[in-house]
């Protein structure tokens, strides 16, 4: 799909047009270690499961998703990359996004400097036969670049990428050359130009047996394998060159920073000079002396020979450091650069540190230490740096960005700043509030945050709260339509139903960000809960009261051991800015109020009626024929007990939707049929009947839906198909009309009337 139709789309019908913009996109970022890049653009690139997702920092919002992976996004890479400033990066209108996936497939994107427009450029022949892991490129001319992918096949790829100079012309990629790298993989790249010899390049890998290997070569794309540098007793997850240095009098210095899951991080200096006839010999004949020793390899490239030595070891994290960073560099006057002595680690300890040396002893040490203290954190899987360095961003376990920018005047003073948030894993379910006021997917709630002063009158949406935080994957949500405070119900990988409701804290961060005034049925004097906590097995969230935060929790006795049923209280917060990563993940909870027991297995979907008095819930069928467990129970709203249990189908049911006048409730199910129960609230409790079963598709039915204002209705399978059905004589179904078949199959779909959308 074109930028254009990706980000509107206009459906025309008989009685005109509707056009749809598109105002937010939630993503998460894929759990792997090299999937983020920070460009020299200022956009920042990730994988978002089989898509391609670019955010802005500045406006804390993603802009666009590329489409065209097949399988998930492992790696991304810019090119022109933040370290070539020579060759005028933040001038450029064009640049160019590299992704590689996880069935070894590499594409080239040519995206619009800071505007998120986008184009495909290229299919890259596919090179390797799993999953692409890393890139490494550098540009080594204003049209050329030369770039390295490696995967888990034990290849390395080196391509050259030339770029007609007109704007906005094409790109062409040839491969270079292919290095068979053995049975262990590499899993990190850098690559560099050499000092004092432009034409040649220098390409460091690292991986599985604990060495890093160093290949040099040239523009022709050939390298050969130099030496290999020894220390790390892990996997090697992370390399990245320097700029070349000028330190005191001595020439010319390059530095490769290297991190392991040995929990360390080793600085290497490389020292050029000119090739004697001694270490011409010493590397001829091997005679490796005490010095040599010491210093490290010694290693040939042109007329220059280069001196390895461990410059720094660095110790402080307590956990794999999986990405290391150099500051980017900046362009000085005429076509000088300065290198800052700064690196940022990431680890799985949570943590993010910047490393200097000490201005008086050359000391490497830390400087600055920011991290995540969210109870459900589980540590960080990169760290980047803004292409001019004020800020750093760090990507987690759980698909979540966490960013801090130096606000400091005379001194540094790193504060977490807002970011785009989303879930990382597949979204099985998702509703709007009864009010239209946000949207709850499962489980975190979206929202317009409207108390924001943005150019242009532009309204960003935000996640404002995460209100059930589970040790089971969500599979169902659901809104109680009526009137009272906000509730809603969710099902599980287990048993149970759970019914939530709004604490006080939302409701007036709700507030904060809407700009609304209060429906007439939210009286907060009635809400009596302020938030809530998580239990210790992440299954059950605790209301927090609103007298009981006069007790504060420092005067809780913490003399015996921690119990069980207890972790770190949550502290509810009613947030006048958009809340970031740690606030969302301990602090937004809503407390449960019931659970409902009844199903034999694992809860598959939920629905409420109209005027929020029944709910509707299923479960799955792991054997078929079984019509006791497809059943369909019903749960009366405010007692919580089941009124009805509804057989029909013999396997899951996949989709309940209740007509809008609550007359009927429609129901589809992986047995391929489609069934109409009559509905009707009485004194004693709920009448109910099967009006029709009717065989609808030729494969699994995954969706259903009811016009919203009568009693047509929609079915979308497997089979590719939509079908428009009608309730006739209140006793059985008619096929209206089926629609174009889909390329793939149709998983979810929702019906609007025309005069909903304005």
């Amino acid at each position: 799909m074109s930028p254009a139709a990706g980000e509107r789309a206009a459906a025309h019908g008989e009685g005109g047009g509707v056009e749809v913009e598109r105002v937010f996109i939630g993503a998460g970022c894929n759990r792997v270690v090299s999937n983020v890049s920070w460009g020299a653009c200022g956009l920042v690139a990730f994988g978002a499961q089989n898509a391609v997702a670019l955010f802005s920092p500045l406006r804390g919002e993603i802009v666009t998703t590329l489409p065209g992976h097949k399988a998930a996004v492992n790696c991304t890479l810019w090119l022109p990359t933040k370290k070539d400033v020579l060759q005028g990066v933040r001038g450029r209108e064009t640049h160019y996004l590299l992704s590689g996936s996880a069935d070894g497939a590499i594409m080239v994107w040519k995206i619009g400097s800071g505007k998120g427009e986008w184009a495909h450029a290229l299919h890259l022949p596919v090179m390797h036969k799993k999953g692409v892991t890393c890139f490494a490129g550098r540009m080594v001319s204003d049209t050329a670049s030369i770039f390295a992918s490696t995967s888990s096949d034990g290849i390395v790829v080196i391509w050259e990428m030339t770029v007609e100079p007109t704007t906005g012309g094409s790109c062409q990629v040839s491969c270079l050359h292919s290095l068979n790298v053995g049975s262990k993989p590499m899993v990190s790249l850098s690559l560099a130009v050499l000092p004092e010899q432009g034409n040649h390049l220098i390409l460091a890998m690292g991986g599985l047996d604990h060495k890093i290997h160093i290949y040099c070569g040239d523009k022709s794309g050939k390298f050969i394998k130099a030496c290999e540098l020894k220390g790390h007793s892990d996997w090697i997850r992370s390399l990245d060159f320097s700029l070349p240095v000028m330190m005191s009098s001595e020439k010319h210095n390059l530095f490769l920073v290297s991190s392991s899951q040995d929990r360390t991080i080793r600085i290497w200096k490389m020292t050029s000079g000119s090739v004697s006839s001694r270490s011409t010999m010493q590397l001829v004949n091997g005679n490796i002396e005490m010095t040599s020793y010491i210093e490290g390899p010694l290693f040939v490239a042109g007329n220059t020979s280069y001196q390895v030595s461990l410059e720094s070891l660095l110790v402080g994290h307590e956990d794999w450091v999986y990405s290391v960073e150099w500051q980017p560099p900046t362009l000085l006057s005429g076509d000088e650069t300065h290198q800052p002595m700064s690196i940022l680690s990431a680890s799985m300890d949570k943590m993010m540190m910047i490393w200097r040396p000490e201005k008086n002893t050359g000391l490497w040490i830390n400087s600055v230490t920011v991290g995540e203290l969210s109870h459900s954190a589980l540590g960080f899987y990169g760290g980047h740096w803004q292409p001019d360095g004020k800020s750093i961003l760090a990507h987690g376990y759980g698909g979540a960005f966490h960013m801090w920018r130096d606000v400091g005047l005379d001194s540094e003073n790193w504060k977490p700043q807002i970011v785009p948030s989303g879930h990382f894993a597949p979204v099985s379910d998702l509703t709007w509030a009864r009010s239209g006021q946000y949207l709850l997917s499962t489980t975190r709630i979206f929202a317009p945050w409207r108390n924001q002063v943005c150019p242009g009158d532009t309204v960003y949406w935000r996640e404002i709260a995460r209100p059930q935080i589970h040790g089971h994957d969500i599979n169902c949500v659901a809104f109680i339509q009526g009137s009272g405070n906000h509730r809603f119900v969710s099902g599980a990988d287990e048993k149970v139903s759970r019914v939530f409701e709004a604490p006080l804290s939302f409701l007036k961060t709700l507030q904060q960000a809407t700009l609304l005034k209060p429906d007439i049925s939210e009286d907060y004097d009635n809400v009596q809960v302020l938030g809530a906590n998580m239990s210790a097995l992440g299954l059950s969230q605790k209301p927090i009261y609103t007298h009981g935060m006069k007790d504060s929790p420092s005067s809780i006795s913490n003399d015996g051991p921690e119990s069980i049923e207890t972790i770190p209280d949550a502290v509810p917060t009613v947030f006048t800015e958009p809340p970031v990563e740690d606030q969302l993940a301990w602090n937004t909870l809503w407390p449960e109020s019931h659970k409902l027991y009844g199903h034999g297995n694992e809860l598959f979907s939920i629905c409420c009626d109209y005027e929020g008095k029944l709910v509707a819930s299923s479960c799955k069928v792991l054997v078929l024929n079984q019509p006791q467990v497809a059943e369909i129970w019903l749960w009366e709203v405010g007692t919580w007990k089941a009124v009805g249990r509804l057989q029909s189908h013999n396997l899951t049911v996949t989709q309940m939707e209740f007509s809008r006048d609550n007359a009927f409730l429609l129901s589809v199910s992986r047995d391929r049929h489609l069934s109409i129960f009559s509905i009707k609230k009485t004194e004693e409790g709920v009448e109910h009947r099967l009006v029709t079963k009717h065989e609808a598709h030729k494969r699994i039915i995954w969706a259903c839906s009811w016009n919203p204002f009568g009693y047509e209705f929609a079915t979308g399978s497997r089979d590719k198909t939509v079908k428009i059905w009608c309730v006739k004589d209140a006793s059985s179904v008619k096929l209206l009309a089926t629609l174009p078949q889909f390329r793939d199959s149709v998983t979810a779909l929702a019906w609007m009337g025309r005069d909903q959308c304005f």
